[in-house]
């Protein structure tokens, strides 16, 4: 009895969670993670533009004119830095499969109840609820998916489910072009808030949890579960340990909200959470000022609506195309020289976008605009996948959602200074000239972030 006893306890092995999911191949658990993931990421991208396609109906039916539709638009943007820099750091508590199960709801029957408002104020109050929603469910997404990707793979898989949010945009546009002609604006929000709720019976069926912040709550036979899902020859007696950075924090432990947000800017991580901040800011400065100006700017050159809305797809579209290469580039070269690359060189497309605008063809033109597209939408989605990167797992999700937050000032203010811009006489080539600066400021931030990872390594 007692050899079998001592057999049965040499039999138990010990496993670092991070050294499983390292050495494993791709397979079925991550097709299924990454297809979920991607799923919320789409309708993410579908429910935060769908009201660009409403808007023009929703001003005429209740008889406003243009400008009141600024605030309506605005309302979702408040809502996504709220939902960034406040709800996504309770995932710490909360744990990150609960945040994204909870968001999904909370934006699909926000998005269903926008179909039934009757007044600008209800939507906007709507809108500011769901954009919070939105917000804060993309840092738990992306948090969950660069935890189960091997090391090897992790921007790849990043870049992977940030592609299906600019999906989420375009499939907008297009749903927007049948749905709305024949039962109106209000069905759009239906389309948009009845998917993620039927989404949401896969998700908790088949959605996981962080084995990390099982173990931090002493789940541990649960996140033994969890990672037989990841690799079935996993022993069901298998000890699951937390990773070596992580051994010294007590089981049961987590950090609250304030505590996660504060770690960003302490010690050695203030610098480097304030370089990929002004990264972030850059390049989503860039990003919202070409979104938001280049149709007026192209379409009051005499261009026709279909070169209009060709060269801004483009951009979207180019951005899509260089993350399948962007992606791998990062995982197999280097994630911060390989972006700070993407940076530099998008400031010549950008440049070259604007003296186009001076006086260029067509085909040259919408050559420049998806030329920009690659590296400006490529490298917003880029920037995501490096702040994974450079966080070590108890600050990542935290880390995505504040950069994604402070960034968002970047594409708040910038559309706003282009504007005063060209109402002060500026040329739109001097315009995009100066975008082509920020982001010569966003590719030295991105390398000056190596430097310092490579000087100091990251947990």
């Amino acid at each position: 009895m007692a050899s079998e006893l001592s057999s049965s306890h040499a039999s138990v092995t010990g496993v670092r969670v991070g050294e499983l999911i390292d050495r494993q191949p791709v397979g079925r658990f991550h097709y299924l993670l990454l297809a979920l993931a991607g799923a919320v990421m789409f309708l993410d991208g579908f429910d935060t533009q769908a009201i660009s396609f409403a808007a023009p109906s929703i001003a005429h039916e209740w008889g406003l004119p243009v400008a009141s539709l600024g605030p309506i638009f605005s309302a979702a943007i408040v809502g996504l830095m709220v939902g960034y820099l406040c709800l996504a750091p309770l995932a710490h508590r909360s744990g990150q499969r609960r945040a994204v199960v909870f968001c999904t709801a909370m934006f699909g029957i926000l998005t269903l109840l926008c179909a039934f408002t009757e007044s600008p104020l209800q939507l906007i109050a709507l809108r500011f609820l769901t954009g919070a929603g939105l917000g804060a469910a993309i840092p738990s997404l992306v948090g969950l998916v660069s935890e189960f990707a091997p090391a090897r793979r992790r921007s790849s898989f990043v870049m992977f489910i940030y592609c299906w949010y600019a999906f989420g945009f375009v499939a907008a546009g297009v749903v927007s072009g049948f749905v709305i002609p024949l039962w109106g604006w209000r069905a759009m929000f239906i389309v948009g808030g009845t998917v993620p709720l039927v989404l949401l019976m896969f998700l908790l069926r088949y959605f996981p949890e962080s084995p990390r912040y099982l173990l931090l709550r002493g789940a541990g036979d649960r996140a033994n579960a969890t990672l037989r899902r990841l690799d079935p020859a996993l022993p069901c007696n298998a000890i699951v340990l937390a990773d070596a950075s992580e051994d010294s924090r007590p089981a049961g432990t987590s950090k609250g909200k304030t505590s996660a947000v504060l770690d960003l800017v302490r010690g050695r991580w203030f610098l480097n959470t304030l370089l990929l901040w002004l990264a972030f800011g850059a390049n989503l400065a860039a990003f919202y000022a070409i979104q938001s100006w280049l149709p007026t700017i192209v379409g009051s050159l005499g261009q026709s609506s279909r070169v209009v809305i060709a060269c801004t797809v483009l951009t979207t579209v180019g951005g899509i195309a260089a993350a399948m290469f962007i992606g791998p580039a990062m995982d197999r070269i280097s994630p911060f020289r390989t972006l700070g690359t993407v940076y530099l060189v998008g400031a010549g497309f950008v440049a070259l976008l604007g003296w186009v605008l001076g006086g260029g063809s067509t085909v040259t033109l919408l050559v420049a605009a998806f030329l920009t597209g690659t590296c400006v939408t490529g490298g917003q989605m880029s920037v995501i996948a490096l702040a994974t990167v450079l966080y070590p797992t108890d600050m990542r999700s935290t880390g995505v959602g504040w950069a994604l937050g402070i960034g968002r000032l970047g594409g708040i203010a910038a559309p706003l200074i282009v504007g005063a811009a060209l109402s002060a006489g500026v040329a739109p080539r001097e315009v995009f000239f100066a975008m082509a600066m920020i982001l010569v400021v966003a590719g030295f931030c991105v390398l000056a972030l190596e430097r310092r990872v490579r000087a100091v390594p990251q947990p």
